[in-house]
């Protein structure tokens, strides 16, 4: 991809992120306008202005600072310290009452929630791609000598439950799935119930975590398998191995050595011990069209890239290309968008299990999956979905009750109206700032690991897109 090009996918998801936004910040305002508070700036992002205009009262601006935004209302709680200082302080301004000042929090949420359900609609009536069958409790891949291998378990068999929870899908977002059951059990041993040739047996899993260097994030609990992958391939190598059998695009590998396979990550098991010089060649079973045929052959050592272990040269694989679009219904998608919040906070939040913030994602892994989205031939539907999906996340986890957020307004005014007073605005300047400096130090720490897992990405992409040469044969 071109750098234009990707500096072009990249603005088109900072101006989605921004929407969402956009929205959220408009509520404030609109309900402060309603109410009759006095509004000094709508900004979107926060820290000093790199670009500012006053309208009618009223400074909009852009921030430097790439972490949310903000509607300045000096008589509700003002964060000198990120929005800077107010013209006016709220001991010059009329009173507000708690009422208004719910009303104004709560609206922010509020237009999220319907901003949410109106990429609901779109959503319903033009449709979500889905790959059929591609998320499958079925294990395609079962890595040998990996917990999962060692408790029993093989390719091919269909998870039902783990810990006595129902499995329908293979991984997230979805609670029901094989990923997040392991990721978020409570148990050292998983407890794993499965179907092999029409039985249905159970196994103990020991998962582990693998170890990460202090840069990365920590690995959450793995029994290291994969999902169904078909082995079609797409491209081969010139002068490759593969090529030299005369396999071609289209073709899908069935067998190896006699084995079915469900995923072409046993392709790359085989391979991996072909760097044995003493192995001999590998058997294929491989269907055609309607036809099935054998061919043999082993991998052979590339002259380019130097460093790169033998291979057959089979460079990608066509994978599950059954999409269909579904459509489902705008109360089913909010309702799945908050489930999983839910779920994600509950998991957060237990410490029996060992999930942790650190693996939140901020607004560099939003602007991440946007582009990808975006660099995808229809991934302004699945652009559409995540919107529905970040709205609804922005709305709740607004609402939850912590200085600076709009949760946290709605708690203050509360105490208003027991106390019969408001808070020292002084301290509740203090109070709000020093949540806000926290809040903008917690989106950097997870910003600097979203900058590091997209950094590592994009290297082992750009690695694997390096071209692999074969010698020419005689």
């Amino acid at each position: 991809m071109s750098i234009l090009k990707v500096i072009l996918v990249v603005v088109e998801a900072l101006l989605a992120l921004n929407l969402l936004i956009f929205v959220h910040e408009l509520g404030h305002f609109l309900a402060a306008r309603w109410r009759g508070l006095k509004v000094e700036r709508f900004a979107i992002w926060f820290g000093k202005p790199i670009w500012s205009k006053k309208i009618n009262g009223v400074e909009y601006a852009l921030g430097w600072i790439p972490a949310g935004g903000y509607v300045s209302l000096p008589q509700m709680a003002t964060m000198e310290a990120i929005e800077g200082k107010t013209d006016e302080k709220a001991e010059q301004l009329p009173n507000v009452s708690p009422l208004d000042k719910i009303i104004v929090a709560v609206a922010g949420p509020l237009f999220s929630f319907l901003l949410a359900i109106l990429f609901a609609v779109i959503v319903w009536q033009v449709g979500k791609p889905l790959t059929v069958t591609d998320d499958a409790p079925v294990l395609g891949w079962v890595v040998p000598d990996g917990p999962a291998w060692k408790a029993g378990l093989r390719p091919g068999d269909k998870i039902t439950t783990i810990d006595g929870h129902p499995i329908k899908a293979f991984g997230p977002p979805t609670q029901d799935s094989i990923t997040w059951r392991v990721i978020t059990s409570e148990n050292t041993n998983l407890t794993v119930n499965y179907l092999r040739d029409g039985q249905e047996q159970s196994v103990q899993v020991t998962a582990f975590k693998p170890q990460t260097k202090w840069y990365e994030r920590r690995a959450l609990r793995k029994i290291l398998v994969g999902p169904v992958q078909s082995a079609k391939i797409f491209d081969i190598a010139t002068n490759s191995p593969a090529a030299r059998v005369g396999l071609k695009q289209g073709d899908e590998i069935m067998k190896v050595n006699g084995e079915k396979i469900f995923s072409f990550a046993a392709i790359s098991h085989v391979e991996d011990f072909q760097t044995n010089s003493a192995a001999g060649p590998v058997t294929f079973t491989v269907r055609r069209g309607v036809e099935e045929f054998e061919c043999a052959m082993q991998a052979e050592k590339p002259i380019s890239p130097k460093e790169m272990s033998p291979s057959f040269g089979i460079l990608s694989y066509l994978g599950n290309t059954n999409r269909v679009l579904v459509h489902p219904g705008p109360w089913e998608q909010i309702e799945a968008s908050a489930k999983q919040i839910f779920a994600t906070i509950g998991a957060v939040a237990n410490k029996r299990n060992e999930i942790g913030v650190q693996q939140l994602g901020g607004a560099v892994m939003i602007i991440r999956v946007y582009k990808n989205f975006f660099e995808n031939e229809d991934g302004w539907r699945w652009v559409l979905w995540f919107s529905v999906v970040l709205n609804v996340n922005l709305a709740m986890l607004n609402m939850l009750p912590l200085p600076v957020l709009d949760g946290g307004h709605i708690l203050l005014s509360l105490i208003e109206v027991v106390r019969r007073r408001a808070v020292n605005p002084k301290i509740l300047n203090y109070i709000q700032s020093g949540f806000a400096i926290l809040l903008i130090g917690f989106m950097l720490w997870i910003a600097f690991y979203d900058i590091g897992d997209w950094a590592r990405s994009a290297n082992s992409e750009r690695k694997a897109n390096v071209p692999i040469v074969f010698a020419p044969k005689k």
